[in-house]
């Protein structure tokens, strides 16, 4: 290993690895006759393949025609893009577009739904190869984490370039599946690297390296620059990462608050001494979904009904198969103006109980206004805690006249 000059201990290598447009790759394993073609994954409803499928029964799917595949032109509804493969995000669309919209950019790339299922299939499945190689990994979502590499062996080789082949090798190897990595002194810098070759490269990174590779990349390529705040920082003329290092740290504490301006600086810079968590502890759990048209509590109340009550039952489910109960119930509601609003209510005590959750998020609608058509129902349970860990936990029964189908409160 190459020990710090100063210190004498290995230096600090922190990975950040993301798979490849990971939801649309995952569905190209299943039509890999759509390779090198421009495709967009979203619209969250399966029924279009589905009718495929059964409509080419006698076909294995790789044989399926290219011609039979739904074209984005034809797509008519409210929902939005996952992902895209490379050659559709050269027409300009890309991940949370409007299908409508991305139908005007791309109107003959081809349009595939999601399949959770086999997405979280593959996410578990080259998760656990990473941490066969190297286990100090924290998970960030379906398709990305970090790495550790610092004590790994071959973690400090070529910077971690060697570690970081093995373990890019050993996924596509089990799954077929490309990857890029970004290997540098922190968390910061290598979410930011793993983005400079895309797709299925390898980029590492030093200390030394910021002034050169990243001063000159956009503010919004550091993690934690929203819009918004790339608009202040182009309104005060600061347009580059090293346009903000070149700030006084007091003078980003003045425009943007002690904490804020006090990060930026430091992520300007490159520090970053978060370190790689294996495990963290949700915050909360929710289920949402999109309607096709605006709904209206009332002319729609059987449609919504059953909605209400799928979704609370998936909480529920989320809740007992991960080992958690939550006291915080609360609801979230787009109207069609795209405006949000959320309520909730706190609970006596813990449940992961699908009744119990809809009675209280029913409580929750009641203080909304439902005169209004509304896009988007969410239902979310926080305040958690590990069952076991639970005390006050005890059985509860939903009462006898709330039953879980039916009546949207």
């Amino acid at each position: 290993m190459s020990p710090d000059p100063a210190t004498g201990a290995p230096l600090r290598r922190i990975a950040h690895l993301d798979m490849d447009a990971f939801y649309a790759s995952v569905e190209l394993l299943r039509y890999p006759q759509l390779k090198g073609l421009p495709v967009v994954i979203g619209g969250g409803r399966r029924r279009l393949d589905d009718a495929l499928r059964a409509k080419y029964a006698d076909l294995p799917t790789h044989e399926i025609p290219v011609a039979a595949f739904p074209l984005l032109k034809d797509y008519t509804g409210r929902g939005v893009i996952t992902t895209a493969t490379y050659a559709a995000r050269q027409f300009g669309v890309g991940s949370a577009m409007g299908l409508m919209k991305a139908a005007k950019l791309a109107p003959q790339a081809i349009l595939l739904p999601v399949d959770f299922e086999e997405v979280r299939k593959y996410s578990r499945q080259f998760k656990s190869i990473i941490t066969e190689i190297a286990p100090v990994m924290q998970d960030r979502g379906v398709d990305e984490v970090y790495i550790d590499f610092t004590h790994v062996p071959g973690g400090q080789r070529a910077g971690g370039r060697v570690l970081a082949r093995l373990i890019q090798k050993s996924i596509f190897e089990a799954t077929g599946l490309t990857c890029s990595v970004g290997v540098a002194p922190n968390k910061l810098l290598a979410k930011m690297a793993s983005e400079f070759n895309k797709p299925n490269g390898i980029s590492v990174i030093y200390e030394a390296d910021v002034q050169t590779r990243v001063w000159p990349l956009p503010v919004r390529k550091i993690n934690g620059i929203g819009p918004k705040a790339e608009a202040r920082l182009h309104k005060l003329h600061l347009h580059t990462i090293g346009d903000i290092a070149a700030q006084p740290r007091e003078w980003l504490v003045d425009n943007f608050g002690k904490s804020y301006g006090a990060w930026m600086h430091d992520a300007a810079w490159g520090r970053d001494d978060r370190p790689v968590q294996t495990e963290s502890e949700p915050v909360s759990m929710s289920r949402e979904t999109t309607f096709e048209r605006d709904l209206h509590a009332v002319r729609d109340r059987a449609e919504l009904g059953a909605i209400f009550t799928e979704l609370c039952e998936r909480v529920a489910g989320d809740l007992q198969r991960k080992g958690y109960v939550g006291k915080t119930i609360g609801v979230k509601l787009r109207y069609g103006d795209f405006k949000i609003v959320t309520r909730d209510q706190t609970l006596p005590e813990y449940t992961a109980d699908a009744k119990t959750i809809r009675h209280t998020a029913g409580l929750c609608l009641k203080r909304v206004d439902l005169t209004r058509r509304f896009r988007l129902l969410g239902v979310r349970v926080g305040t958690l805690a590990r069952t076991e860990d639970a005390q006050t936990l005890r059985p509860e029964a939903a009462p006898a006249d709330l039953p879980l189908t039916g009546e949207l409160f």
